[in-house]
């Protein structure tokens, strides 16, 4: 353990986010999610939820203020203008630590799916709420350690 990280963080997990670099991406998704057919890395958070995922990782990745949206989710099949509670959920825990306002965006689903066998990394937690994935864009953080917008 260390000070002033969320415990969640594992060692495997914390150098996947220390070798992304700014644009790079990162996908929590949910346990229905392909994960290991789709990942170039993976890290499994089996126990947490996608929301718990979510809340570790964003109290140490800055999120890109230098795009249309750092955070994508996937819509509701035949219902694209619904917001399931895991979505809902996700945008007060990005409100909260993103630093700057962000709406999440919405992808259909199988865009989601080509964007995330494209992120540098997918996390897997055991997140059964449907639609329970967010991928994230990593920002940058400046000299003086502030996030940069």
């Amino acid at each position: 353990m260390l000070r002033g990280l969320n415990p969640l963080l594992t060692p495997e997990l914390l150098m996947i986010l220390r070798g992304m670099g700014h644009g790079d991406e990162i996908a929590i998704v949910d346990a229905n999610y392909p994960a290991l057919r789709d990942a170039r890395r993976l890290a499994r958070l089996d126990g947490a939820d996608a929301s718990q995922a979510l809340e570790a990782i964003l109290t140490v990745l800055p999120l890109d203020s230098f795009v249309d949206s750092p955070a994508h989710c996937m819509q509701v099949v035949g219902k694209p203008d619904e917001i399931p509670p895991a979505v809902a959920d996700f945008q007060t825990i990005v409100d909260r630590l993103a630093g700057f306002p962000e709406k999440i965006a919405m992808l259909e689903r199988f865009a989601f799916y080509d964007r995330a066998k494209q992120c540098f990394a997918i996390v897997a937690t055991s997140e059964r709420r449907l639609y329970g994935n967010i991928i994230l864009t990593k920002g940058v953080i400046g000299a003086d350690g502030e996030v940069v917008r």
